[in-house]
């Protein structure tokens, strides 16, 4: 396959182990993902959700940039309504300082987290409905302007490559008609993905930074050797997602605890409207879904995100995606 491949992190704690053992394995991970060729390492922004180590996006990706050397890394996105745009330049154009060329901003408009959480980080400041002007604000920092009389000091002549994240055709849009290129969220959203990507393509103008739409979809991928291994491995994910629906989010439970919970034929309906455009199986499975997706949407590059109970097997379904390029 062509396409790129890259990697989204959420930095998954695994039930019995702790946010630090998570954030440890990221590190580890983003290491074997530049050994095995991925292109990008992003790291999503997740509040006050059990089972989810990415809260401190910024400090991760530095975290994940001084230990790897040649992959790019970046976030997947800040959650712009969270932030102050003055600080998210500020961040960046650090990171970009420190890592020149290696940095990537990806940004959504989504909180993150359940709604009284994000009443908490942004109190009763901005919303997703001024995300058009902050994103335009926090683009502005990134270039010198004697009349703004507030300068992003780190930022000017230092910004990275900006990525529009989505899950809709709010973002497509906003994509397409400010020349960006766009990540979308396929593994959350896959029944907008075909009319997110002719929006996006059919909005798209050219843009000093971008000449002609560039198109990444982010994949659910759970890869073993067989199909029987990898459905076994992705009943953790499913049954937390489950349990975060009931109300009683839980750690990533272990796939033996998974495969013994009495689901509900309603329990599984729910599963299924989630998982099923999730990519899970042997290579040769993954790889027939994934040519076929690329086909469907002429996407770029495929950012590959894996949660699966065992670092040791998540690292091994990355190992065997990357051995589809070949």
């Amino acid at each position: 396959m062509a396409v790129r491949l890259s990697v989204l992190d959420l930095s998954p704690i695994p039930g019995g182990a702790d946010a630090a053992t998570a954030l440890r394995n990221t590190v580890d991970l983003a290491r074997h993902a530049e050994r095995l060729g991925y292109h990008r390492y992003w790291i999503a922004e997740h509040h006050n959700i059990p089972g989810v180590a990415s809260a401190a996006t910024a400090v991760l990706v530095g975290q994940v940039a001084a230990t790897t050397s040649r992959i790019r890394v970046g976030s997947g996105g800040i959650m712009l309504p969270n932030h102050a745009p003055l600080i998210v330049a500020e961040q960046f154009g650090t990171l970009e300082a420190f890592h020149p060329g290696r940095i990537d901003l990806g940004v959504g408009r989504a909180p993150g987290t359940d709604q009284r959480t994000a009443r908490a980080i942004r109190g009763n400041s901005a919303s997703a409905d001024d995300f058009p002007e902050q994103l335009s604000e926090l683009l502005d920092y990134f270039e010198p302007d004697p009349a703004r009389g507030v300068d992003a000091v780190p930022a000017i002549g230092r910004r990275p490559p900006v990525w529009l994240l989505g899950s809709s055709g709010f973002s497509a849009r906003l994509a397409g008609r400010l020349g960006l290129p766009f990540a979308f969220a396929h593994h959350l959203a896959a029944r907008n993905t075909l009319p997110a990507v002719r929006l996006y393509r059919d909005s798209f103008r050219p843009s000093p930074t971008l000449s002609e739409p560039l198109l990444l979809l982010s994949v659910t991928v759970v890869c073993a050797e067989t199909d029987e291994r990898a459905g076994w491995l992705a009943g953790s994910a499913k049954l937390r997602y489950l349990s975060r629906r009931q109300g009683l989010p839980i750690p990533l439970p272990p796939p033996e605890e998974a495969a013994e919970y009495a689901y509900a034929d309603a329990d599984r309906e729910l599963i299924e409207a989630r998982f099923g455009s999730a990519l899970i199986g042997s290579p040769e499975t993954v790889r027939a879904r994934l040519s076929g997706l690329v086909a469907d949407t002429g996407a770029a590059e495929v950012m590959v995100t894996t949660m699966v109970h065992g670092h040791d097997d998540r690292v091994r379904s990355y190992e065997l995606v990357a051995g589809l390029r070949r």
